[in-house]
């Protein structure tokens, strides 16, 4: 749909901010978020007709509820959602500290969830719909240094999967995107890191730690390059329950991927082993 309805999350900066800006260069009629409007205010200047600035905490249900009834007021409809607010938060698992922890899946996970729950009624009542859960690589692998980090995105990537099962017969799609390196600000200034004091860990989460320090502002993806790629993903008729972003991230998936199912069938045997014997 030339004229589709974007509604998307975190357009303060990053991918956000570029899925933002590309979707009102295709002439999309866009609903942009942040938690503060006036970062985003300077979208509605590209095309006032098309373009709804409006201040969005996706922790918070109230403004989630009324963003949706300000999205149907304006445009009557929403085809796309991105739920892409959310940030990094980087800890060893013993050193995580509980207050960030859960903010982070307030943000991440909780607030993905919220989200979606409002907007399905509206895809619902029209049979059609895409929903794009911005996850990462790490939602499909765990690395060191970010276990929490990586948690909220595994379960950003389960509840996909449930849903994805739940919508396709109402005409709902739902995409899990996996970014690699990005540059963004997420290895910046939005990045929450509690730092590693153990010097057990410092070969391993100290390790990451100092990579992720170390390509800030020289990571390889392209944040409009991505938004594009979205785009293009929501046109296809089968859409990719999976799209993972970057080379790096493209090669460290399906190599884990690879080692994973090897790992599994290995073990058939015992797999199998453990069912009552058959007639039992």
């Amino acid at each position: 749909m030339s004229d589709a309805v974007w509604l998307i999350t975190g357009c303060s900066s990053g991918l956000g901010r570029a899925q933002a800006e590309v979707c009102v260069d295709h002439g999309f009629r866009v609903v942009a978020t942040a938690r503060d409007a006036a970062k985003i205010a300077e979208l509605t200047e590209r095309a006032e007709d098309r373009v709804l600035a409006l201040p969005l905490d996706v922790t918070d249900h109230g403004q989630i509820a009324l963003v949706i009834e300000q999205t149907k007021a304006r445009f009557g409809r929403i085809d796309v959602l991105v739920n892409n607010a959310g940030y990094g938060y980087q800890s060893t698992a013993e050193e995580g500290v509980e207050a960030e922890i859960r903010a982070q899946f307030d943000a991440n996970v909780f607030g993905l969830f919220a989200m979606t729950r409002a907007v399905l009624p509206v895809m619902r009542a029209q049979r059609s719909g895409h929903i794009v859960n911005i996850s990462s690589v790490g939602g499909l692998i765990g690395f060191p240094g970010s276990p929490y980090y990586g948690a909220s995105k595994h379960a950003v990537e389960g509840f996909s999967d449930g849903l994805a099962g739940e919508v396709a017969p109402l005409g709902i799609k739902v995409i899990c995107v996996e970014p690699g390196f990005f540059r963004t600000d997420w290895g910046g200034r939005s990045l929450h890191r509690t730092a590693t004091r153990i010097a057990d860990y410092e070969a391993t989460a100290g390790a990451r730690h100092a990579n992720s320090d170390r390509v800030d502002g020289r990571q390889e993806g392209d944040p409009r390059r991505a938004a594009e790629a979205v785009v293009a993903a929501t046109r296809m008729a089968e859409a990719p329950r999976h799209l993972v972003l970057g080379r790096s991230g493209f090669e460290g998936v399906v190599a884990d991927r690879r080692r994973r199912l090897a790992q599994i069938e290995a073990l058939e045997e015992i797999a199998l082993s453990v069912d009552f014997p058959e007639g039992e």
